[in-house]
């Protein structure tokens, strides 16, 4: 059979994120490669006990079909946890349910976008959205980062192309895959210039109860009085992430549009999820399980910034995170980074290339991501003492 593939499916290049979830199944391997929250943080009994009381009780509820929009009582309890962090759900703003975060990307891909419009991202950025915009046949253009976030003066210049990009991405909190938290002030003059060019700006935030140090920042949601800003927030990393529930917050209008699109893509996310969620945020010590959170994760942070401050040659540089997940890794100017990554996977330490991250793909980069979250502090120890090595023999 001779099968003919579309124009749009035939320019997509196979994602890096398959090959990523793939390692994570080697027993062998030190895993820096995932974004995986930390097992010992998923609260099993908890969806063990609602789960057994659900369907004995009312297994129906969670069998049947579902709304699009989601389980009402989950939406009210998103509400509340989300407002933790400022007026981030207004009362005129309308919410649905979707499966993961990255589902709200691609529905407003599919929503604003024709083929050939432009879209912004920071660069990097988390390569799984980036691959669900290409997939809506939409032109990404990366924006450069600084230490506080996005290089604003390149962002208004990427603003003015014609014609006007449709949105922008960004994740403000704890960057995947840089660990960046972009500034208070940097994040009013995204929304400003946003508002005076006429483009959207889809929010992204799975990360940001997973701060360990410094202070909080307001969400760009939280003083958005024009409505564009769509807000993703994802219970994937401080639940467990194979539930796949998510929030989309905006105005009616473009929500509306989304939940029509997610409609046609999987009519409802699961219901069995989403009551577990419910139960969770409604009946557990949300701040008692987002301390834990914390606590995993600065104490792993920091057995990985102490070990490579020991043993990487000192003209590697690195971010420092007050959160999240993830560590950005740049190796000086001359080394080979993909003959790097090759051989740190040839010594069973799995890296992933920085350029898998990047709007274009096809330019260089003298960087990598490494995550904390997913391996234990011994591996944490074993692998920055390879990948030391390692830079001693590229850096000279």
């Amino acid at each position: 059979m001779q099968y003919n593939f579309s124009n749009r499916f035939k320019n997509l290049k196979p994602s890096p994120a398959g090959d990523i979830l793939a390692m994570m199944g080697d027993p062998t391997l030190i895993k820096f490669s995932g974004g995986n929250p930390a097992t010992d943080s998923f609260p099993i009994d908890k969806i063990t006990e609602f789960s057994n009381e659900v369907l004995t009780t009312k297994p129906l509820s969670v069998l049947e079909y579902g709304l699009t929009e989601g389980y009402h009582p989950l939406l009210q309890e998103a509400k509340k946890f989300l407002n933790r962090d400022g007026n981030v759900v207004r009362d005129d703003d309308m919410m649905i349910c979707t499966s993961g975060s990255q589902q709200i990307a691609d529905c407003l891909a599919k929503v604003v976008c024709n083929e050939g419009d432009t879209v912004l991202t920071e660069d990097p950025s988390f390569l799984g959205v980036l691959d669900s915009i290409r997939s809506n046949g939409a032109n990404l253009v990366g924006v450069k980062m600084e230490d506080d976030g996005i290089d604003l003066s390149d962002l208004e210049e990427k603003l003015q192309i014609k014609p006007t990009p449709k949105f922008i991405y960004v994740i403000p909190n704890f960057q995947n895959p840089t660990g960046i938290t972009m500034s208070l002030e940097k994040r009013k003059a995204v929304y400003e210039l946003c508002k005076k060019y006429g483009v959207l700006i889809l929010e992204d935030n799975p990360y940001g109860q997973l701060r360990f140090s410094g202070e909080a920042v307001p969400p760009i949601k939280s003083f958005d009085e024009e409505g564009i800003v769509i807000y993703a927030a994802s219970f994937s990393k401080i639940i467990a992430p194979g539930i796949r529930v998510a929030c989309a917050v905006g105005k009616p209008e473009i929500i509306g549009a989304i939940k029509q699109v997610k409609f046609l893509n999987d009519v409802h996310s699961t219901t069995w999820s989403q009551v577990i969620c419910e139960r969770i945020l409604a009946t557990c010590d949300m701040d008692a399980q987002i301390e834990k959170l914390k606590e995993i994760y600065g104490a792993k942070n920091k057995v990985m910034q102490d070990e490579m401050a020991k043993n990487f040659h000192p003209s590697v540089k690195y971010t420092k995170p007050e959160g999240g997940m993830f560590v950005w890794v740049t190796l000086p100017d001359g080394v080979d980074m993909m003959k790097f990554v090759g051989e740190a996977l040839e010594n069973k330490v799995a890296l992933v290339p920085g350029t898998a991250f990047l709007a274009d793909t096809s330019m260089p980069c003298q960087s990598f991501r490494m995550n904390f979250s997913t391996p234990s502090t011994e591996d944490i120890i074993k692998g920055i003492e390879i990948l030391g090595k390692l830079t001693y023999k590229h850096c000279k």
